[in-house]
């Protein structure tokens, strides 16, 4: 839907919906428009300051919000997943390949070693690991 700002040939002016512009030129076109003050038929489109739409989306989080939940996931992955240190991407593999229980783990891996794990189809996942407080 559009909405037109429109004006009749008595300067009234006054705001119109229409499905498209299309559908302002057929009403415009058959004499079906009239102004709702004065009922002049002579109706035009006024001029009119474009609507910019805003979007809804929340703001993005601040510095402190995204760190506020960064430390947040650090202590989730803590209490809930196994550290294995430097040997996170042979871990991952037997577990991957059933070797070793399936379970949450994390620790440290370099960049190749994550991409060898995303082309053997492992999920992995890089997350910032920022100190566990602010002190």
């Amino acid at each position: 839907m559009i909405l037109f700002r429109l004006k009749c040939a008595a300067d009234h002016e006054f705001e119109g919906w229409f499905r498209d512009n299309d559908a302002f030129d057929r009403q415009h076109a058959s004499g079906d428009l009239a102004c709702p003050v004065c009922g002049d038929k002579s109706v035009e489109k006024a001029l009119m300051a474009p609507r910019l739409g805003r979007s809804q989306e929340p703001a993005p989080p601040s510095a402190a919000e995204m760190r506020r939940a960064l430390q947040e996931l650090r202590k989730q992955v803590e209490t809930h997943c196994d550290y294995v240190g430097p040997g996170f991407a042979e871990e991952a593999r037997r577990i991957h390949r059933g070797e070793t229980p399936a379970r949450g783990i994390y620790g440290e891996a370099t960049p190749v070693e994550s991409r060898a794990l995303a082309d053997e189809g492992i999920e992995v996942a890089c997350i910032p690991w920022v100190p566990p407080n602010d002190a």
